[in-house]
């Protein structure tokens, strides 16, 4: 007889609320694989039958950059974002997943933009999103010399974007991640900078789940000449930790949402991440890589044009085309959006069972032990219903 939570999570329904997630998952184990599926419906389908075949439950999500009511740099928008995952779940009988909308950014703070993304934020809430994230991290201010005024603006703007989503939500059943350290910068965040956020975070009515930092990640991945990925050991295991720790000890049970996993061996994931501490992992650039690694074998003229596109695109003198490429080829994506789809059966076969493998990997490295089980149990003895 089929155990319940998997026939739960088999039962269409809707995504699960983020907040859900984390509560359930407490004290936390492992670290939540939150996979950006960014090209081919295949990809989702591959990640979501490896979370069904191993009793687990991911999160799926893209960007404000990647996914906007412009169509982003993917093509897609919230609503058809929403509708592809929609789909790949029904295709593949698991609804074990939170939508995430990562990195809402804003970089100016100008009430324009805020406008702007509080649209995108309104587009998202109708498509069905269970989850946020909202980077004011661009709003450091560097001509303050003390940390509560340095991070001044980051709060209010990211005070006044999640109090929009409660207006707009009617209830506190989702997802929160706030950003305090630009990721990429070469300051890593420091425990006074994460505590005073989360704090003043909280004072304002604002309870954050995952907090994204500078701990020495960079989004995507870096490359030799030859287009071979140099691994990425950068991330600041201890100062995560300390941050985590300072957390907890003064009684946030916020974790840290780790940027920048796609260059990271996962052997070192498994062995050396400290699970729980960091309790979201972002996996972006290593799907879509794997999708053109298999267009350029199953679908070589169709490769063909879009690396000739982004090459003559994004050339630059005395960088090699392999960099050039990698660094790149995601613009392709809104470019070729059609072609995309129109790709064999035996390309999408083998998409689908690539992702499939890739998350099962990174499943397992994540220390992700039959997490739809704890969901399940926490929605089934709380009375929850979000369906």
């Amino acid at each position: 007889m089929k155990p319940e939570h998997v026939a739960f999570f088999e039962d269409p329904k809707p995504p699960i609320p983020g907040n859900v997630l984390f509560e359930a998952l407490t004290p936390p184990r492992e670290i939540v694989l939150a996979v950006n599926p960014r090209v081919t419906l295949e990809v989702i389908e591959g990640v979501l039958k490896a979370a069904k075949d191993t009793e687990n439950v991911v999160i799926l999500e893209l960007a404000l950059s990647e996914m906007n009511l412009k169509g982003g740099y993917t093509g897609l928008t919230p609503k058809t974002f929403a509708e592809r995952v929609r789909k790949a779940a029904e295709n593949v009988g698991w609804y074990g997943y939170v939508l995430h909308a990562d990195h809402v950014v804003i970089r100016k703070g100008t009430d324009e933009e805020i406008e702007n993304v509080k649209r995108e934020l309104a587009a998202r809430v109708e498509a069905g999103f269970t989850s946020f994230a909202i980077d004011a991290s661009y709003l450091f201010d560097l001509t303050k010399d003390t940390v509560p005024e340095q991070l001044k603006r980051i709060i209010e703007v990211g005070t006044e974007m999640f109090r929009y989503l409660d207006e707009l939500i009617g209830h506190r059943n989702y997802g929160r991640e706030g950003e305090v350290g630009e990721i990429g910068k070469t300051e890593l965040t420091t425990v006074e900078e994460a505590l005073h956020y989360v704090k003043s975070m909280k004072q304002n009515g604002v309870d954050l789940h995952w907090l994204a930092i500078n701990n020495g990640s960079k989004h995507g991945v870096s490359v030799d000449a030859e287009g071979n990925i140099i691994p990425q050991l950068g991330i600041n295991i201890q100062r995560t930790v300390e941050i985590v720790r300072a957390l907890w000890d003064n009684g946030y049970p916020t974790r840290v949402a780790q940027h920048g996993v796609s260059g990271t061996p996962l052997h070192l994931i498994a062995e050396k991440f400290p699970k729980g501490v960091i309790g979201k992992g972002n996996v972006a650039t290593i799907y879509m890589l794997m999708v053109y690694d298999i267009l350029r074998i199953y679908e070589p003229e169709l490769y063909r044009r879009v690396y000739k596109w982004v090459i003559e695109s994004y050339r630059k003198e005395g960088v090699p085309e392999a960099e050039i490429f990698v660094e790149n080829s995601k613009f392709a994506l809104k470019q070729f959006f059609n072609e995309f789809d129109k790709i064999s059966d035996e390309t999408k076969n083998a998409i689908r069972s690539k992702a499939y493998a890739e998350t099962l990997l990174h499943l397992k490295a994540f220390g992700m032990e039959k997490t739809a089980k704890k969901v399940y149990d926490y929605i089934k003895n709380r009375g929850i219903k979000y369906w």
